[in-house]
């Protein structure tokens, strides 16, 4: 994953997190529940990008091995 994804990843994460406090802290429901989803839609993004790194450098292994160069 890109320094950028992860980033951007952490940063959906941090801003989902805040609207939660200050959702719960104003009563405001609506806030504190688009926060949670912020939480766990960056959570997803980030769990994604780590399969799909996951999945290149497996790739690259098998390719390796397939050429021969242990």
């Amino acid at each position: 994953m890109s320094v950028f994804d992860k980033a951007k990843d952490k940063a959906e994460q941090a801003l989902g997190q805040a609207k939660e406090k200050l959702g719960h802290h104003t009563d405001n429901q609506d806030l504190e529940a688009s926060g949670k989803a912020d939480q766990a839609e960056g959570g997803l993004k980030e769990k994604a990008h780590d399969l799909r790194d996951k999945a290149g450098s497996a790739f690259e292994d098998a390719k390796d091995k397939l050429r021969g160069n242990n």
